[in-house]
């Protein structure tokens, strides 16, 4: 029984969670007096691959026990986001007909049409610059987390004691961080939010044309073929049909998985396709990828 439980540890993806954590400590500590910058930059993408690491674990990594997994990534480096509510929010977006659904679909950046005509001037404007890469990485974290924190606390005003429960725990870990930070950390406060800001907006990166608008559920999701650092520091969540034909595959057999079903998987999503993420970067980085507005969705 203990070497079939052993034999289903992941143990590539624990070396990179204790490798994760081993690099924030680093940049909070060490890096951080030989150079600031480097300490920062060393703290933003220790929250990127942690964040990552977290949807892992929601999808069942790197061992086949939830506890475990959950407690392996407990300590929330990127400060912002409740496990818990991450975890159940995303699993309802893998209900792949409701995908960029303005409503069903709790990661859809789309609006409804007859909301997005009752937006004053300001708030359209907020939205058109978060609507390109630029745009997104910079003020998308706020964006993201005041309209994420509304609906939770609508939530828990309602009685979702789920909602607050998430909440809880998720002081707890903060927390916890903040106490490593004060026993270990050698940058200024300034900074080591500024840095945890930055694993935000790199994520972004990510989120960004992972979904579009498209009749056919097959043809919402897109593969960005990219095996450079945002590939690594995403957990190859950029092959992302691929991981929502099948959540259960761990990230290192994702690019696998895609070359073995290439074709197969380019007619299934429509041709939703980027060579890589500089592709990306030059498309979208002041351009926007698409209307706000559901451009599906019916106006009346």
């Amino acid at each position: 029984m203990r070497s079939r439980a052993v034999a289903r540890v992941e143990w590539p993806t624990l070396a990179l969670l204790g490798l994760t954590y081993g690099l924030w400590l680093l940049g909070i500590g060490v890096a951080s007096q030989l150079w600031l910058p480097l300490g920062m930059l060393l703290v933003t993408l220790a929250g990127v691959q942690h964040s990552s690491l977290c949807h892992e674990a929601l999808h069942g990594h790197p061992t086949r026990m939830r506890w475990l997994n959950e407690a392996l990534v407990f300590p929330q480096l990127t400060l912002c986001i409740p496990y818990g509510r991450f975890r159940d929010l995303h699993l309802e977006h893998h209900r792949d007909e409701q995908l960029t659904d303005p409503y069903d679909d709790p990661e859809s950046n789309y609006r409804d049409p007859k909301a997005w005509a009752r937006f004053g001037l300001l708030t359209r404007l907020l939205l058109e610059a978060n609507n390109t890469l630029l745009g997104r990485m910079l003020i998308g974290p706020i964006v993201g987390q005041v309209c994420f924190m509304r609906s939770d606390f609508a939530a828990i005003r309602a009685g979702e004691r789920a909602v607050l429960r998430a909440w809880v725990a998720h002081i707890v870990s903060v927390f916890v961080v903040i106490w490593v930070f004060a026993v270990v950390g050698q940058m200024p406060v300034w900074a080591f939010l500024l840095a945890s800001y930055g694993g935000h907006s790199v994520l972004k990166i990510r989120t960004f044309l992972e979904h579009r608008a498209d009749e056919r559920t097959s043809g919402r999701t897109v593969i960005v073929e990219d095996r450079g650092l945002l590939a690594l520091l995403f957990l190859n969540n950029n092959y992302h049909v691929v991981h929502h034909e099948r959540p259960g595959v761990p990230w290192y057999q994702l690019p696998s998985a895609f070359r073995a079903e290439r074709e197969g998987v380019m007619q299934r999503n429509g041709g939703y396709y980027y060579r890589s993420y500089r592709e990306v970067f030059a498309r979208h980085f002041l351009r926007r990828k698409d209307p706000v507005a559901h451009p599906l969705w019916p106006k009346e």
